[in-house]
């Protein structure tokens, strides 16, 4: 099993090349925004990605339905439930 860990390392160690490494072989006239432009980047792509990966750790998770509410919802759709021990909580 991988560790939790290393998506993180891995993913930040790419955008780090990308925004740190990568500026300096930027040529042409218009070197300052070249490099602006890759920082940028990726620092907004890093930070996307983060949020989406953190979104990920801690799920919304839909609300908590007691037996009689599961039964209740069952019969008002059409799947009325015969055998209530099919059921787990």
């Amino acid at each position: 099993m991988v560790s939790e860990w290393v998506a993180p390392i891995v993913i930040t160690s790419i955008w780090a090349f990308i925004g740190i490494i990568c500026p300096f072989f930027a040529r042409g006239p218009n070197r300052g925004v070249t490099q602006c432009c890759l920082m940028l980047t990726a620092a907004t792509c890093w930070l996307f990605w983060l949020c989406c990966y953190m979104t990920q750790l801690n799920p919304l998770i839909g609300p908590k339905l007691s037996m009689n509410e599961i039964m209740i919802m069952a019969r008002e759709w059409g799947n009325e439930i015969k055998d209530t021990m099919a059921i787990t909580a």
